[in-house]
């Protein structure tokens, strides 16, 4: 198969075989051939390290689009990049474009290139999502793949890190080099600034075209330091069960707000980003997305940005509206607004306020509204809207 063709068809993100053949993993995968990923809890496993000159591991995972890839998809390539890498670390974001760049410059030349997320989707916690919309289980991988625009392979291994175990990632993202035999020449970064436009992937690349031109990289360079995210393995979830559990027992207050206060709560004289949820018990919409908003608040709470409940349940039903919020371990600013006058409330808020519920509006220092959503919230959208705004961001 020549060169072009090779990368016309990795680029694709296609499995080439027609059938993955006898060493296909089943597990996940329905009897049509739909991968459905299941995350499993397990003990402790010794995860593997390569040496320079070590023969690549088999791997043989799901891509994005539900088929499987394997080692044997880019046999004809004389040169094989794995990067392992997840959607959630800033880190691996940093570098994506980087990436993507380099399939695009390096496919038509035989290198072949994919990427594998070898991160545990349960030992991820909110409050590792700080810079991100996403989390790294497989849907979310869907999902960032198409809004990148990925021109390689995105495989999932989270289920029990079946194939990456035999690689060793310590981060993500870190990348593996592997000859036409398939022995490893680099193990490491890209390059050594992570930040966007500072860098090009200088390691790398020097990793390519030597191994390209058959040359040995210098001992020095061969194996380079991985910054990045740790890897998220399966069995180091009890720091997540640890802090889940610390959550749910955070005491949950009820403060009333008066219209007054109101407005000034609305001015925002503070240095953060500010999300109000404006809610009651009674409105069916409002009770099924409102977790939503914790979760929001713990994967952004360590940054500038803070979330305040507001209800709008009338002044005698304090303690229904405390009930609510205790069983969603509300453990946030909450409000409850103390005048049965709906409309002067209305016109504190305005933004073209109708006085239907839910509604959402994030604000930013000074006052402005930077994004309000009249309704039920789309979750994906609101975190965007609050990790890409220049206060937070998606990078160091």
């Amino acid at each position: 198969m020549k060169a072009s063709h090779l990368s016309t068809l990795l680029i694709a993100g296609i499995c080439l075989i027609a059938s993955c053949g006898p060493q296909q993993s089943m597990e996940g995968a329905k009897p049509n051939g739909e991968f459905i990923p299941n995350p499993q809890e397990m003990a402790e496993q010794p995860v593997g390290k390569l040496a320079i000159g070590d023969k690549a591991p088999y791997f043989n995972l799901p891509n994005v689009d539900g088929k499987f890839v394997s080692i044997d998809d880019f046999k004809e390539a004389d040169v094989l990049v794995i990067n392992f890498t997840c959607n959630h670390c800033p880190t691996a974001q940093a570098y994506e474009e980087r990436f993507i760049n380099l399939v695009k410059e390096y496919g038509p030349k035989g290198v072949a290139f994919v990427a594998i997320s070898p991160n545990s989707p349960i030992g991820i916690l909110p409050e590792e999502l700080g810079y991100t919309d996403l989390n790294d289980d497989y849907h979310s991988m869907q999902i960032r793949y198409k809004d990148m625009n990925y021109n390689f392979p995105y495989l999932y291994d989270g289920d029990t890190h079946e194939y990456s175990l035999a690689y060793g990632p310590v981060a993500t993202p870190h990348v593996f080099v592997f000859d036409k035999d398939r022995k490893l020449t680099y193990s490491g970064r890209l390059d050594a600034s992570e930040k966007p436009g500072t860098a090009n992937a200088e390691d790398l690349r020097n990793a390519i075209d030597k191994t390209l031109a058959g040359e040995a990289l210098e001992p020095d360079k061969a194996i380079t330091p991985a910054f990045g995210c740790s890897t998220k393995w399966a069995w180091k979830n009890e720091f997540a069960i640890k802090t889940n559990e610390e959550w749910k027992k955070k005491p949950v207050t009820l403060e009333k707000i008066s219209t007054s206060e109101l407005a000034e709560l609305m001015e925002n004289k503070t240095d953060q980003l500010l999300l109000i949820n404006f809610w009651a018990t009674w409105c069916g919409p409002c009770v099924v997305e409102y977790p939503e908003f914790i979760e929001i608040q713990r994967m952004y709470g360590a940054r500038d940005f803070r979330f305040v409940s507001l209800s709008m349940d009338n002044p005698e039903h304090e303690d229904k509206v405390l009930k609510f919020l205790k069983s969603k371990y509300s453990a946030v600013t909450n409000y409850q607004i103390d005048t049965d006058d709906k409309y002067a409330v209305i016109d504190v808020v305005k933004n073209d306020w109708d006085g239907s519920l839910p509604l959402t509006l994030l604000i930013e220092p000074g006052g402005k509204v930077a994004y309000k959503v009249p309704g039920t919230i789309k979750t994906l959208e609101l975190r965007r809207a609050i990790v890409d705004h220049p206060m937070i961001g998606r990078y160091y």
